[in-house]
């Protein structure tokens, strides 16, 4: 098929606003990696852009040495997994069970869910339930309190309502009760759904920092976002990263906070790639009828 002057002068000016786009998109973050390898006296006097100038390891080098950081990273990674497993559960066997037209009071369920998306207890409620629950100072108070996201359930009440219901009941005949059809029969039909659940939990458990800043005391328990956070905020300065030496200090107050970044955001990174490809169609399919 011919294409038309007209499509073509469409396709040039529509590639060309979406190259706009993701070069705006992409800008804040390159500038961020550039400052981390540049030295001091450039990002001072305003010079880096894209490109690092005057290349300069040294805050990697403390960074790597401060071992907060490492216990803060640390914790990260395992409220990001415990959390990202604890969520999965719960959303899954939720969305499920309100996907079946047959279940008792699923309407009520339904309202109930959607209506904790605009209304909860407030801040200080939140505040006193989870200390009295015993949860402070421990992984359950990062945890668990935002376990279910209302928005991740709904999306995975779509996909399973739109599954062939002759699946399940073919798998009723042949003996499997529900959890048997829910693990044999459902759950490897929904890895797109599966898989972009947890990349929607993990970042925001690897992004989150007011739960534990909230609920948290201990230094050693915070994620590395605090960690980030009380360098964005000015708690901590260059010597909370290690810096032992006057020579390298006002380097390491120039560009520690792009440094940090840049290690937190790289698993992030590294991960997506790998489920990018489930995002659209796990997304789309449990939305469209």
């Amino acid at each position: 098929m011919k294409e038309s002057k007209q499509y073509k002068i469409f396709k040039v000016f529509n590639v060309s606003i979406l190259l706009v786009i993701v070069f705006c998109t992409l800008y804040p973050f390159l500038n961020v990696i550039a400052q981390s390898f540049s030295s001091e006296a450039y990002i001072n006097a305003g010079k880096v852009t894209l490109i690092p100038r005057g290349f300069n390891l040294d805050t990697y080098k403390t960074i790597a040495q401060d071992t907060m950081f490492w216990i803060n990273y640390k914790n990260t990674v395992v409220y990001t997994v415990v959390g990202t497993a604890i969520s999965m559960f719960l959303t899954t066997i939720f969305a499920y069970a309100l996907s079946k037209k047959r279940l008792v009071g699923r309407k009520f369920l339904t309202v109930f869910a959607v209506f904790t998306m605009f209304f909860n207890g407030g801040l200080v409620p939140n505040y006193v339930l989870i200390n009295s629950l015993g949860f402070g100072n421990s992984i359950w108070a990062i945890v668990i309190p935002g376990a279910i996201s209302i928005y991740n359930m709904l999306i995975m009440k779509s996909f399973f309502e739109n599954m062939p219901e002759e699946l399940e009941e073919a798998a009723s005949i042949d003996g499997l009760n529900t959890y048997g059809i829910l693990l044999k029969i459902v759950l490897p039909l929904s890895k797109a759904v599966i898989a972009t659940m947890i990349l929607f939990y993990a970042v925001g458990h690897w992004n989150s920092w007011f739960p534990a800043f909230l609920y948290l005391d201990q230094k050693d328990l915070f994620p590395v976002t605090i960690y980030l956070r009380n360098l964005i905020a000015g708690v901590s300065g260059a010597t909370s990263a290690g810096a032992t030496s006057a020579d390298n200090l006002t380097q390491i107050s120039a560009n520690i906070k792009s440094v940090t970044m840049v290690l937190t955001i790289l698993p992030i990174l590294t991960i997506y790639p790998f489920v990018q490809k489930y995002f659209v169609s796990g997304v789309m399919l449990g939305s469209v009828k």
